[in-house]
């Protein structure tokens, strides 16, 4: 049974089309602490001098929702998977502004098998990684939301699989699969 934080998050989210702004800042403080663990996760996995905070990734991200022309999430899970992407699209792109002023940048590898318990001083080459997820994405989108939720997110393998509204051994297979994909894409590249 939803908790009634669910219950309230859903209905302003129903609301989104019509509400628009209104209900965007009735949802702030709703999803904030939520979207807080997300982004601490992020940064956790990024270099220890990174640049963005944890509160600058969150507004980033929330300014960018609220931009959204076709803001409508069909529930709670949707929301969720939408902020862990534009997250993901915020430090992407503050990477890509980063490298363009390093030329090229000290490039890392990313170590998806620790992926969901990062080590303090973990980097990840985020533009590479999200290359390949793009390229794992067209050829399995769900093999790619299973990475988004656990990788980015921080997802469970139980969350996952509600978010994603599948069985939590069709996550673990799909997990097994893409970062076993993965390692092979970035690693092909790490030699190219």
């Amino acid at each position: 049974m939803p908790s009634s934080a669910e219950t309230d998050i859903t209905s302003i989210l129903a609301e989104l089309p019509e509400a628009g702004q209104q209900a965007m800042a009735r949802l702030m403080p709703l999803v904030y602490e939520e979207l807080r663990a997300v982004a601490e996760a992020y940064l956790h996995r990024e270099r220890p001098d990174h640049t963005l905070q944890t509160t600058a990734l969150v507004n980033e991200a929330y300014l960018r929702l609220c931009r959204r022309e076709d803001a409508a999430w069909n529930n709670r899970a949707h929301f969720y998977r939408a902020a862990a992407k534009t997250m993901r699209r915020v430090l992407i792109n503050h990477a890509v502004q980063r490298r363009a002023l390093k030329r090229g940048g000290g490039r890392r590898a990313v170590d998806l098998d620790a992926a969901t318990l990062p080590a303090a001083d973990q980097s990840t080459d985020l533009i590479a990684l999200d290359e390949a997820l793009r390229r794992l994405a067209e050829i399995d989108e769900q093999k790619a939301q299973v990475v988004e939720l656990r990788f980015f997110a921080g997802c469970s393998i139980e969350d996952a699989a509600k978010a994603l509204d599948i069985s939590t051994a069709t996550v673990e297979r799909d997990w097994r699969f893409a970062r076993a994909w993965l390692r092979t894409e970035l690693s092909d590249e790490d030699h190219a």
